[in-house]
């Protein structure tokens, strides 16, 4: 790397509202998130599908036609 050209480059934390705090190295500083990986339900495995009807009934019953 060049002198004098790159920003400073130091330890940082960075914590989750879980109480999760990963610590690395940052141009910016410590600082809070609101989701990390260990609690994100996609990544937890606790996703849960909001979705219960299908897109093809969903579709049809809005737009389809009805029965003459």
């Amino acid at each position: 790397m060049r002198e004098g050209i790159h920003p400073p480059n130091s330890y940082a934390k960075i914590a989750c509202a879980c109480g999760t705090v990963i610590e690395t190295r940052s141009t910016r500083g410590s600082y809070k998130i609101d989701i990390c990986s260990n609690c994100h339900p996609f990544y937890t495995g606790k996703q849960k599908l909001v979705d219960t009807e299908g897109r093809v009934q969903r579709f049809n019953r809005k737009y389809g036609k009805t029965a003459s």
